[in-house]
């Protein structure tokens, strides 16, 4: 009870508020019925799409072996005897496109984990632990900087395994059993992309690896995932297991230069000390501002104050200093209380709109965060565009190494200026969501959706007033909650377009346009 008890109001709303709205942010279900992946294009060129961080393929995979070939297309075919109605399920699911499959299934984890901790007796906060990842709280604890960080590393080593996987396709070109005997009955849209190593295995063993580091505590469910993700291919008739065991080593490896990029980014020293917390609101105050609190009862932690210090993907950090916004307006300035009378003034009277805007772009604990929202409208649109798996995995990594630098400009930008909420000079402006525990300029989820829509723009031009009227919705909502100033979510989306336009950059030179 004495934990209940320390809760913030701010928790506690955050809460209800995922209660509310949380039929709008389901992910299970929601594309459970969906047509098996028919691409329009097979990209068989991808092989010599530029890579991230992988050199170019030479001696990973081995040539397919020829001598137990006959026997790997007669396990297929006594597989194919007997299959159950829940594998035919599995087929089914799995079918829609594995970087989709992943893609939802990570969503989940960010949401699972995305919880903050409870207090300890003595009021202070435990902070989760990479190397004791099942003591309470568990690691990670996945918020929105954590999350984008997530999404990219294993978006991208998805991307990079895929263009191994076709490059091998293509010296290999091995067919599918389906195309080599008849009384094989293919389960899967029938193509022409050779099966040698099987892609499916290849983003299985990739993302395997990657979630694992990520979230340690999910290994069973993770290696769970995977040998599914491998076994439909075998009773679908795509796949011989030869092709699998190349595939998912393949993907292990690739997964290897990624992990030693996560593990050097800074991403592990994003949390600080108390003292460097306590130097943040020194700095402040001898700048003349009022400087950041934690309104949650007790102070919490700061949320990963130096997650600005963290390597991009993408960006060297020259140019992402170069992102970093102007100041706000100074906090005893006229601007500064201009723009607190107004989100006063739109939290006296709060429509029915505001709150379903609220509501809708909320993305707080409990949820897959505001990355994730923006993966989940990414995955809406690419299924109806039809990409090939490869091309599937170069979007979304274009898409999540932009979330994840928007992160890292945002969280450099908030502790940089170490910002006060509007409710922090104003306490009573009561908000329509939690109160996040980080300051308060730039808005986060401007800045992510600036950076989301203007890549997803240029990827789908005809979609992009959509996005754009997306970004500035999710934008606004963050004023109309009462948890940001005007020129928060303004020079958020300016800088989140900054951002995006390094992976439009990227994308134009990668080889795939």
């Amino acid at each position: 009870m004495k934990k209940i008890l320390y809760l913030s109001i701010g928790l506690l709303s955050g809460i209800v508020l995922l209660q509310q709205s949380s039929c709008s942010k389901k992910i299970e279900n929601r594309t459970d019925n969906i047509a098996a992946l028919t691409p329009l294009d097979e990209d068989l060129d991808a092989g010599n799409w530029k890579t991230i961080l992988l050199s170019r393929p030479d001696t990973f995979v081995v040539a397919a072996p020829a001598a137990t070939y006959t026997g790997e297309l007669n396990e297929i075919k006594g597989l194919q005897q007997n299959l159950s109605s829940g594998q035919k399920e599995i087929i089914k699911y799995w079918s829609a496109g594995a970087v989709l499959r992943w893609n939802e299934i990570l969503r989940e984890l960010v949401a699972k984990h995305n919880l903050p901790p409870y207090q300890n007796s003595d009021t202070s906060y435990p902070i989760p632990s990479s190397l004791n990842p099942f003591a309470y709280p568990e690691f990670p604890f996945s918020n929105p900087p954590y999350a984008a960080r997530a999404y990219a590393y294993i978006s991208a080593a998805q991307y990079d395994a895929l263009v191994a996987a076709w490059h091998y396709k293509k010296i290999y070109a091995r067919k599918a059993p389906y195309l080599i005997d008849s009384s094989i009955t293919a389960l899967v849209p029938k193509n022409e992309l050779s099966s040698y190593p099987s892609e499916d295995a290849v983003i299985a063993g990739v993302t395997a690896e990657m979630m694992k580091l990520l979230f340690p505590t999910e290994i069973g469910f993770i290696e769970q995932k995977a040998a599914e993700a491998e076994q439909y291919r075998l009773w679908a008739g795509a796949n011989v297991r030869s092709d699998l065991t190349a595939g998912e080593l393949l993907g292990r490896q690739v997964a290897q230069a990624f992990t030693a990029k996560a593990k050097l980014d800074n991403a592990g020293k994003a949390v600080g000390t108390p003292a460097d917390w306590a130097n943040l609101e020194t700095q402040t105050i001898a700048k003349g501002e009022i400087p950041w609190i934690s309104l949650e009862l007790p102070k919490r932690n700061p949320m990963l104050p130096f997650f600005g210090n963290v390597k991009s993907l993408l960006i060297d950090s020259v140019t992402m200093q170069s992102l970093l916004p102007p100041p706000p307006p100074s906090t005893g300035s006229e601007k500064m209380r201009q723009e607190t009378d107004e989100v006063y003034s739109y939290i006296k009277n709060p429509s029915r709109e505001d709150f379903e805007l609220v509501h809708f772009w909320a993305d707080g604990a409990g949820t897959y965060t505001p990355p994730g929202h923006w993966n989940a409208i990414a995955a809406d649109d690419f299924i109806n565009q039809n990409y090939s798996e490869v091309r599937w995995a170069r979007n979304m990594a274009l898409l999540n190494m932009a979330l994840m630098d928007a992160a890292i400009i945002c969280w450099k930008t908030k502790y940089f200026y170490f910002n006060p909420r509007p409710t922090q000079l104003n306490p009573a402006i009561k908000t329509l969501t939690g109160i996040p525990n980080f300051p308060s300029y730039i808005s986060g989820h401007s800045t992510f959706s600036g950076a989301a829509a203007t890549l997803l723009a240029h990827l789908i031009p005809e979609r992009a007033d959509y996005y754009m009227q997306l970004a500035d919705d999710a934008s606004k909502s963050r004023l109309v909650a009462g948890i940001h100033y005007r020129s928060d979510i303004e020079q958020g989306i300016i800088t989140g377009k900054s951002t995006g336009a390094y992976a439009v950059q990227r994308a134009l030179i990668d080889g795939a346009e």
